[in-house]
């Protein structure tokens, strides 16, 4: 039996005025057009907090305030296995997105009509008042 690589990932939950900052994942990338919160892999050796910053800065040329990691999850794929790192942030500029991926502001209502990743659905209920 061969085991599945296991990837840990971090993601800015960042909230103003009610609205989470979301990302479309680009076509052709593992679960290509869900909605997730912004983020991704980190180096081997790399803190969280770190991995979160670098990340911030790559995908939406600016920079973040890391606050408490507010949810954590692992969640198996056929073929990789996700640590996910969820953490409250700031944004310290104005994001762009760089990569191309669609970018936006969803209201906590909204966040449950959105398309997510099977990892982040306990999130999603909690954010949104729905968990329990």
């Amino acid at each position: 039996m061969t085991s599945v690589p296991v990837i840990v990932v971090t993601a800015a939950v960042i909230e103003r005025d009610g609205a989470f900052l979301v990302t479309r994942r680009l076509a052709g990338s593992h679960l290509e057009g869900c909605w997730e919160f912004p983020g991704g892999k980190c180096d081997p050796g790399e803190a969280l907090e770190a991995c979160l910053v670098r990340e911030i800065r790559e995908e939406l040329d600016t920079g973040i305030a890391v606050g408490a990691e507010v949810f954590s999850a692992a969640h198996s794929y056929p073929d990789r296995t996700v640590q996910l790192h969820f953490f409250r942030a700031d944004l310290v500029g104005m994001p762009r997105p760089v990569l191309g991926q669609e970018m936006r502001w969803a209201r906590r209502e909204e966040l449950h009509e959105l398309q997510f990743p099977p990892a982040d659905s306990e999130l999603i209920a909690l954010l949104s008042g729905t968990a329990g």
